[in-house]
This record gives structure tokens, C-alpha cells and sequence, in this order.
């Protein structure tokens, strides 16, 4: 791994699996990140299987930090119970132990609190996607904050966290929340991978996300919205036109966010 790096950063999502050696001094990638898709049957052993592949390609040595953002909550100790956007084979599944032996990192037994979440590892820390992805939140758009933001990635889901007084409130799925009058499932209606799906103009695709923001804002009344995802680094195409009484911001990470934010979370573990 390049000298530069002081972690290594993994953010898995529903369409693609990308990694990256961080420069934590910086807040930034040291290479250039590495994607590859993730397997249309996304198994527990096909996506542990591409980031050994990462791991490789970097040469990340087994000193260094590794840092998952998943895309589902992650709770301490026990097997996973809820997954939208990676095969259902993950439920029931010790997700730790899977990328544990995947990284070839084993020893289990230090605990190290992030937010109101335990994670067990030495070198390791898997962590819910929204969780990592608000490190680099809290540290970029959302600082110096106070009061309540919720980040929101916009991809293949909706992914979302809460954050108050910069303290964050964990495993949130309100991307699952019902909209009225018969949109049904948020992320179903109105996530990224629904715009590209069915073709739908940004200016169209922020009056669906208004939909969505607006049912979070009736009911949460945050200071601020934070949105992330890959799409977020074209957001002067839609941000203006999501009609809202709350502000609304870009990550300022963009769509790094999930990787250096799981890297400084794995760097943080002692």
C-alpha cells in the first residue's frame, strides 16, 4: 500500500464495490479508488471474495486498518436480520466474520464504540454504510452542526442516518419509509438507480425526491439535509429544484465519502 495511506477503505453498495488506500492527514484517496461491480447473485462469499480481490490489488498488509461501509445495520455480536439491496443469503449471516476472514484478519475481542454502536476487531470495523459515510459528513458538510441533519445516499437505495448534536443516532432505514398516496416504498420510487431505470429528466426526479424529503421534513423538522451518493456530484441538477423549507447540501466527499469515512472509522479502533 502506498506510503501516503494510514487506512484502507471499503464501501459496498448495491451496484458496485469500491476500495481505496486513504490519506487520513488529507481526507482523501491516496490512489486512485478501485471498483468493481457487484455480482448480480451477491452472495456472501462473492462480495467477500472481491474485496480480497481489493485488498490484493493495493497490497494492503495485514497491519493496517480496514475500514466496510455495508449497506445494512450492523448490530454487535449478532447476525444480520434485514437486507434490501444485496441477496437475501446475508440474513442470518455473522457479517463480521465474513470480511474478517475474507481480510484475513482474525482475533476478535476489543470493542471500540462508534456513535451508540459496538464493533468487535482489532483492525477491522464493519460498520452500516450511513455510519461511515457520516464520518466524512460530520467532518465536511455537516461541521460544526447542531441541532438534527440526516444524511441521505441517493444510489442504488436510499440509504439514511441521523445525526444530533453531532452524535449519531444509529441503524435508521427511512429510505423504507411509505409514501402517500400510493408511491409505496421510498427508495422504490424515487433512489438513483429508479431515475436511470426509468429514464426520468433530473428536473422530474427532484419533484419525486421532494415527495420524499418533504414527508422527512413533516416529520423530523431537521436543520439540515446532507445527500451523498454518486449522484450527488451532479446535485446543481436537482438539489435547486427539491422543494423544501429545510436546507439541503451536497457531501462534501461526494461519492468518497463511504470509503474515507471507513477508513478513518478503522483507524479510530484501538
Amino acid at each position: 500500500m502506498i506510503e501516503t495511506a494510514q487506512a484502507f477503505g471499503v464501501d459496498i453498495g448495491g451496484s458496485g464495490i469500491k476500495a481505496a488506500p486513504v490519506n487520513l492527514e488529507k481526507g482523501e484517496f491516496a490512489e486512485p479508488r478501485l471498483k468493481i461491480l457487484t455480482p448480480e447473485v451477491s452472495t456472501p462469499e462473492a462480495v467477500a471474495a472481491i474485496v480480497r480481490q481489493q485488498l490484493d490489488h493495493f497490497e494492503v498488509p495485514e497491519t493496517a486498518p480496514v475500514g466496510i461501509a455495508f449497506p445494512a445495520p450492523i448490530k454487535p455480536g449478532r447476525p444480520l436480520d434485514f437486507m434490501a439491496n444485496l441477496d437475501q443469503s446475508w440474513i442470518g449471516v455473522d457479517v463480521t466474520a465474513v470480511f474478517s476472514e475474507a481480510c484475513g484478519r482474525y482475533g476478535m475481542g476489543r470493542t471500540k464504540l462508534f456513535g451508540q454502536r459496538a464493533l468487535h476487531e482489532p483492525h477491522d470495523a464493519v460498520a452500516d454504510e450511513m455510519a461511515v459515510l457520516l464520518v466524512g459528513v460530520l467532518r465536511k458538510a455537516a461541521q460544526g452542526q447542531n441541532g438534527l441533519v440526516i444524511a441521505t445516499t441517493l444510489g442504488t437505495g436510499i440509504g439514511t442516518a441521523l445525526i444530533y448534536n453531532g452524535v449519531l443516532i444509529p441503524n435508521s432505514e427511512l429510505g423504507h419509509i411509505e409514501l402517500p398516496k400510493g408511491k409505496g416504498d421510498a427508495e422504490k420510487y424515487a433512489a438513483s438507480s429508479v431515475r436511470e431505470r426509468e429514464d426520468l429528466g433530473y428536473k422530474k426526479w427532484a419533484k419525486r425526491l421532494t415527495k420524499y424529503y418533504g414527508l422527512m421534513e413533516k416529520y423530523f423538522n431537521p436543520d439540515l439535509f446532507v445527500v451523498g451518493g454518486g449522484v450527488s456530484r451532479q446535485s446543481d441538477k436537482f438539489l435547486p429544484y427539491i422543494d423544501i423549507k429545510t436546507p439541503i447540501v451536497p457531501a462534501k466527499l461526494r461519492n468518497e465519502a463511504g470509503i474515507v469515512g471507513a477508513a478513518y472509522f478503522a483507524s479510530t479502533k484501538q
